[in-house]
Order: structure tokens, then C-alpha cells, then sequence
């Protein structure tokens, strides 16, 4: 029998500001910072004096804000903010958010990066008692547990409810008079705290966001802790001691900005030590490295500086072109990597490349790839691929499917660099990884999450927990 196991689909970014005049047009400035982490919608929602308001929709951070009137309606000295990642769901404006949401004892702003393991669980069981959902999302389960919990205060209905999702979660609330935010126990997904000028409190999924608004970075947010901020300050406090740092791997590999730090680990400095790495584990001889723009630049310039092969601008990208890894057909991913990329024939022409790229999830970006290196005269195409390969699907955040989608699953080394037409093809091992990130954690302990290597899942994996197993027979 076989099952294709679904992977949940959500890798979004979130901001959110307390105390600034102005705090819309900053969550802004932060989500453009963003940008890199969704870019199917994005929306803001501003508390003026306790009145909550949202302007949401469909596109990029500008064409979602693209009239003076959209960010002046949203008044304020508090805000949270969203860009939603692209996906093969259903796009459509009610999975946007933040949501809001107006009850008769008051209004609450909600937003969420990563997925839950158990929300298909949890919502058969909450609509079987009644509630009626607006979305097709996971994060609308997060308020209907706040609303059924029979705590006495916000903050208690909070912790009841963050006790029952399980999975990878960073979360954002808005309320009349305060901001939450909130981590899943295993720390999957990254978000930090900072301040800026003014004193005012930030809360951003990666610290690039504090950088572009001048905020200092505080600290990060752990592993089962709730932060709490209102016009007093901040506070730390815990909704679980059953906690375990698992923090993704893909985002050190592939989805953080370069200038992010992640748990004190820069972003860059990981991917150009794993460059180092993989030119140990996988040396090859040729006249350059090159790197495919632009999450693997990094890891091309350790490659080139370990090996003592020079390092060139061989791949030229186009800016303004979504990234293939987040469009939602396989059409447009393959009609992306043919808008976006273009090879640089006087640097190429009649040379031995080493292609440096950060992963292979279909093949179809490094196949063709390739192929424009080859059609540019390119004498040897060597692909070196700064991470394990990718077995296994995600189920905390990260658009990976079926198994049947990962090449890596279904097709040895060898068979996948006859795929891609590469002349030899390397990966960098799962230790080679660890240690080039260098999470400060003691051994065998790593800190990360390797499940998309090694099918070593951190967590249950509840509703998924059956496919798994049938698929793996």
C-alpha cells in the first residue's frame, strides 16, 4: 500500500512592535526584511488605543501596501505583521494574516510561523464541539483552544492552548492592551526579541529584521517560552518544561538571510564553514567554483577559499524573480529557473566548474542549471551540494511534500548526477553539517534538526504518524 505523506506547507515570517508611534510603517520596513520568507501575502494588524486594525491581501509586501492610505489607516503605537509563504495550497485572502479576530470581551490579533502536527486532530475535535473556522490555516486552532479554555485570564487560556498544538511553531498575539509571543517546545522555528531608539519592544522571526530598523537585539526567544510585553516592559515566562532545542536545519542551509544570526551562529559564517567542509569531503579538480545565487554564495566562497580554486561570478540572478523553491506548481518552478538565472559564457566558456548549490529537493532547479552552464560552454560541470542529502519530508514548516517529490529518495547519488547531467556530484555529510554550523551544544546532542537527512523526527508526528509508518514499509 502506499500513502503519499502530505508535508504542511506554511514558512512565514512575523514581526511585531509595541510602544512606537509610528509602529505600522515599522512592522513594515521589518516584514520587508521578510520578504525572503513569504511572498504569496502579507498583513498588518495596528492597535490605536485599544482599537485593533487590519489590512491584509494577496502579493508582496509593496503590492499589498501599495497606497499611502493602506499603512495610515493603521494607527498606532503597537502592530504585528506577516508574509506568508507561497504554496501548492489554496491561495486565497482568508488564509492570509494576521488574522483578526473580535469577540465581545475584546479583539485579538493573531499570526503564526511553522506548522502543527496534530491541527487536523485538534479541528475535527473543535468542530465536532461547535466552532466554526474561516480558514483553511492551522494558526485559526490556536484561538478557538484559547476561547474553549476555562482559564481565568488571557495569559492562563494562552498557556492551556500552546500545551495542546504540537509541532513547529513561532507565534505572534496582539490584544487591547498587551503583545505575546510564543515558541514550541523544540525551538524549530527562529525568533528574537530586541529594542529599539525609543524603548520600543520588537519580535521578529530573524534578527535581520532588528537590523533594518535600527532595534538592538536583546536576546532570543527559547525553546517553551512565552514573552509578554506591555507599557512596563518585558517579561519571560515558561508554558512547558518539556523542552528540547531541535532548530531547524533548512534554515541555516537555505531559508535565514545571510546577515542573520540564529541561537549566536551567523547565518553566513555557517554556510561558508560548510563550504569549507564539503571542499575536505568532496574535492574535485577545476579551473573555478562558482555559486548558485543567492542562499549559496556563502558556502561557494568557503569551497573556493579551503580548496585554493578560484572563486567566480559564473551565474548571474535575476533580483526580481520569486524564488523557484517556493512557487506552487512544478510548471512554474521549472519556467522559474529559466527566468532567473542566466550564465555568464565569457567566464565559463571551455572551463571545469564547480557548481557549489545548497541543496537538491526535485532535481529540477540543479538539472537545469546545469544545463545553462553546459549550453554556455562550460567544459565540466562538478555540482557540490553544501548539505546532506534530502530524504524525508518536513512537517514543521517547510514546503516538501510527498517523498515521492525528494530525488534523494528515490534515486541514488550517481543515478541523480546522471539526472541533472553533472560530470561528478558530492554532498556534504550529515557530520560535516553539524559541525559547520556549530550550534554550542555537547555531543551527541546537536541542537538541530536533521530530520530531513535521516528521518529522525524530534517530535510525535501525531496525524502524520500512520502515514510515516506505511510509507517506510
Amino acid at each position: 500500500m502506499s500513502i503519499e505523506i502530505k508535508g504542511l506547507h506554511e514558512e512565514c515570517g512575523v514581526f511585531g512592535i509595541w510602544n512606537h508611534p509610528e509602529a505600522s510603517k515599522v512592522a513594515y520596513f521589518g516584514l520587508h526584511s521578510l520578504q525572503h520568507r513569504g511572498q504569496e501575502g502579507a498583513g498588518i494588524v495596528s492597535n490605536n488605543h485599544g482599537e485593533l486594525y487590519v489590512h491584509r491581501d494577496l502579493g508582496l509586501l509593496a503590492e499589498v501596501f501599495s497606497a499611502d492610505e493602506d499603512l495610515e489607516k493603521l494607527k498606532g503605537h503597537a502592530a504585528v505583521g506577516h508574509v506568508r509563504y507561497g504554496t501548492s495550497g489554496v491561495s486565497k485572502i482568508d488564509n492570509i494574516q494576521p488574522f483578526l479576530f473580535n469577540f465581545f470581551d475584546g479583539s485579538v490579533a493573531l499570526a503564526h510561523n511553522g506548522n502543527l502536527t496534530n491541527a487536523r486532530s485538534l479541528r475535527n475535535d473543535l468542530e465536532r464541539g461547535g466552532a466554526i473556522f474561516h480558514s483553511n490555516s492551522d494558526t485559526e486552532v490556536l484561538m478557538h483552544l484559547i476561547r474553549k479554555s476555562s482559564q481565568d485570564t488571557f495569559k492562563g487560556k494562552l498557556k492551556e492552548a500552546l500545551n495542546q498544538v504540537k509541532g513547529g511553531f513561532a507565534y505572534l498575539l496582539l490584544t487591547e492592551e498587551r503583545l505575546y509571543a510564543a515558541l514550541d517546545p523544540n525551538a524549530f522555528r527562529p525568533l528574537s526579541i530586541g529594542q529599539m531608539k525609543n524603548g520600543a519592544y520588537v519580535v521578529a522571526s530573524e534578527t535581520c529584521a532588528l537590523e533594518v530598523i535600527g532595534a538592538t537585539h536583546l536576546r532570543d526567544v527559547g525553546p517553551g517560552e512565552l514573552v509578554i510585553i506591555d507599557d512596563s516592559g518585558y517579561t519571560i515566562e515558561t508554558y512547558t518544561d518539556n523542552t528540547q532545542y531541535a532548530i531547524c536545519a533548512m534554515e541555516f542551509i537555505y531559508f535565514a538571510r545571510p546577515d542573520s544570526n540564529i541561537a549566536g551562529v551567523n547565518v553566513h559564517t555557517a554556510r561558508k564553514r560548510s563550504g569549507k567542509k564539503l571542499a575536505k569531503e568532496a574535492f574535485v579538480d577545476a579551473d573555478m567554483v562558482i555559486g548558485v545565487p543567492n542562499s549559496s554564495l556563502s558556502a561557494a566562497s568557503g569551497y573556493a577559499e579551503e580548496s585554493g580554486i578560484p572563486y567566480e561570478m559564473g551565474l548571474v540572478k535575476n533580483q526580481y524573480i520569486a524564488r523557484t523553491f517556493i512557487q506552487p506548481t512544478q510548471e512554474l518552478r521549472e519556467e522559474g529557473v529559466r527566468m532567473k538565472l542566466s550564465a555568464v559564457r565569457g567566464v565559463v566558456e571551455g572551463k571545469r566548474i564547480i557548481m557549489v548549490d545548497d541543496s537538491i529537493v526535485r532535481g529540477t532547479t540543479s538539472r537545469r542549471i546545469v544545463q545553462l552552464l553546459k549550453e554556455s560552454g562550460a567544459k565540466e560541470v562538478h555540482v557540490r551540494i553544501a548539505s546532506p542529502p534530502l530524504r524525508y519530508p518536513c512537517f514543521y514548516g517547510i514546503d516538501i511534500q510527498t517523498k515521492k517529490e525528494l530525488i534523494a529518495n528515490n534515486h541514488t547519488v550517481e543515478e541523480i548526477c546522471g539526472m541533472i547531467g553533472a560530470d561528478s556530484l558530492e554532498f556534504l555529510s550529515e557530520e560535516g553539517l553539524i559541525e559547520a554550523i556549530g550550534l554550542n551544544f555537547d555531543a551527541p546532542y546537536t541542537g538541530l534538526c536533521m530530520a530531513y537527512f535521516n528521518g529522525d523526527y524530534p517530535t510525535p508526528l501525531y496525524d502524520f504518524e500512520d502515514c510515516l509508518l506505511i510509507n517506510n514499509e
